[in-house]
């Protein structure tokens, strides 16, 4: 018996070339005496009648690389999912270190990360479009994008992506309170390219004040730099910006270095307001050692090419001269999402609202976590009927201890102010509450009629916080947000939240809840305060190492981890950069 045994292409011969989307077949030819048998196999028709069966997966549409939207990708399993990711930048930022950046402590390249390699990493097959989205339609769940790097067929870069889950974490940009001036005047600072255009500024007002022919009005003009916003970004900047003067620039322009003034201006009565009064008041004691002027109290109502007008109800207006300035007031809504809002019936409110669930309130599959929104907290007190008909199982009408505690996990995790209450007021648990609307609950037969148990709860929403827009908060949503996706399937089936008080079962998830895990406020001088949990504060030389610690840990892979690592080092032997590239 002869075998044989051949690999054909199925365009021709096994010399042409194969044609896309074409299987190749295998050709077996056994031959005997007795006759023969021919057999073939496409080896490819097998996969795609294979894959034709599998169930379709539910499309999942992801708006931007910031925090929330990286951490969103890196923990959702995309075998589940068809993910298609969408953003103007491709890249992710570890924005805490923009404020390193400005003065040469850090190379921009080595806090970013390819979001192709980042999704690589994730196997599968996610899609990554280089685009804006500058629409949503949530009727037929589509979005608009934009390509500023590419054109259609019109010639304009425009598409449509249609989606079954919009996961919208497109961060926010910075809000001018409308102030006439800022953005034609102004730097920001929420971008890698916010930073790298302040650092060649820096040096720009420095190589101008050295010319000969400016007089020293002019010269002080140039070397006045200020920071409008006394927030944790804008302390940052300040104590970086003094370091990189006093310890390089005093060096390389000595004849002009005692000209330089950092003021730092805030409509507040202080500094870092967010942080603890020990933290604020150090801040503020340590920047008038270093010779920042710290002006609070005051208001920038206007900024001009030369100068920044700025009010305080003593002194009425004030206008004074300088040679640059950065704009770090807080955040305001991105113009496509305001249209968004509008759509969906929030156009009143400031950032999107979602539920505890980080769902978008009144719309459909569609999910918003980062700077974009803001948890809108259910209170109790707008169900207090329903908790009280889900607690009261006998339908007597009124509620014992022992009924109360019999739903209490469930009111705890759907309600969180419940328990914040109880701690902020030092109670040891239900008895103690309803003790203050029944004047003696040491019995769990003690009852409660509907008025009673609303006295009881009434206070309890006054704990109801809203979230820091912070990177910490947006890493915490997209990783709770995957976790749900993950387990969208047999949560169905298992559901793990809390009882439902207005419907019948249960939730599917337990509710997003935030934990502080602390922040870091850099004061420049290699000293840096920190409020860490358990109400531990601690400021100086130590918890500056704590910071890079901190921060070289969270880096988003090695590769960053070891560029930041080698920058810092680099800084303590060779000082930092001062190249106008």
């Amino acid at each position: 018996m002869r075998w044989a045994a051949f690999l054909w292409d199925s365009a021709s011969g096994s010399g042409a070339r194969r044609r896309p989307g074409v299987s190749n077949l295998l050709l077996v030819v056994a031959a005997a005496s007795s006759g023969g048998l021919v057999a073939y196999a496409d080896s490819g028709s097998d996969a795609a009648v294979e894959k034709s069966q599998l169930p379709q997966r539910k499309k999942v549409v992801v708006l931007g690389t910031g925090w929330g939207g990286t951490t969103f990708l890196r923990n959702l399993d995309s075998r589940l999912y068809d993910v298609q990711v969408i953003s103007p930048r491709n890249y992710f930022a570890f924005t805490p270190l923009l404020p390193s950046v400005t003065s040469g402590t850090v190379e921009p390249r080595s806090i970013v990360e390819p979001i192709r390699r980042i999704l690589e990493k994730k196997g599968g097959e996610i899609k990554f479009w280089e685009a804006e989205c500058f629409k949503i339609d949530p009727q037929n769940k589509k979005i608009h994008c934009r390509s500023n790097i590419g054109t259609n067929l019109d010639g304009n870069g425009e598409f449509l992506a249609d989606y079954d889950y919009l996961v919208v974490a497109v961060g926010a940009r910075t809000n001018t309170f409308n102030t006439p001036g800022v953005v034609e005047n102004c730097h920001f600072l929420k971008e890698v390219e916010d930073a790298q255009k302040i650092r060649r500024s820096v040096m720009d007002c420095f190589e101008r004040a050295s010319l000969p022919f400016l007089d020293e009005e002019e010269r002080k003009k140039n070397l006045h730099f200020v920071v409008v916003g006394g927030g944790p970004t804008g302390v940052e900047f300040a104590a970086s910006l003094h370091d990189f003067v006093t310890e390089d620039l005093s060096k390389l322009y000595p004849s002009i270095q005692h000209l330089v003034k950092i003021s730092l201006i805030e409509a507040a009565d202080h500094i870092l307001t967010m942080f603890d009064k020990r933290i604020t008041n150090f801040a503020e004691d340590k920047f008038g050692r270093d010779g920042i002027d710290v002006k609070t109290g005051y208001k920038v109502v206007k900024v001009s090419k030369d100068t920044i007008t700025m009010q305080n109800p003593a002194t009425g207006n004030i206008s004074v001269p300088y040679g640059m300035a950065v704009w770090s007031t807080g955040i305001g809504t991105r113009p496509f999402i305001v249209e968004f809002m509008k759509q969906i019936g929030q156009g009143n409110r400031r950032v999107l609202a979602t539920d505890e669930w980080l769902r978008v309130r009144e719309c459909d599959g569609v999910y918003a976590i980062g700077d974009c929104a803001t948890i809108n907290q259910r209170r109790v007190m707008e169900d207090i009927a329903a908790i009280f008909k889900v607690a009261d199982k006998d339908k007597s009408g009124t509620l014992t201890v022992k009924e109360i505690q019999d739903v209490l996990d469930d009111i705890y995790v759907r309600y969180p102010q419940v328990q914040l209450y109880l701690k902020s007021k030092q109670m040891n648990g239900i008895a103690d509450l309803v003790r203050s609307a029944k004047g003696d609950a040491e019995k769990e037969s003690v009852e409660l009629n509907i008025e009673e148990f609303k006295k009881a709860l009434s206070l309890v929403d006054s704990q109801v916080k809203f979230l820091p827009a912070t990177a910490q908060v947006a890493s915490q949503q997209g990783q709770y947000l995957a976790t749900c996706f993950n387990k969208m399937k047999d949560a169905e089936e298992h559901p793990e939240g809390p009882i439902r008080i207005r419907g019948e079962g249960r939730h599917r998830f337990r509710p997003f809840r935030y934990r502080h895990l602390g922040q870091f406020a850099p004061l420049g001088g290699e000293q840096t305060a920190a409020q860490l949990p358990g109400d531990w504060i601690s400021i100086g030389h130590s918890t500056q190492w704590l910071w890079y610690s901190v921060y070289a840990t969270k880096q988003i892979s090695w590769r960053t981890r070891m560029l930041v690592v080698s920058d810092w080092t680099r800084r303590f032997i060779f000082g930092r950069d001062s190249s106008c590239i």
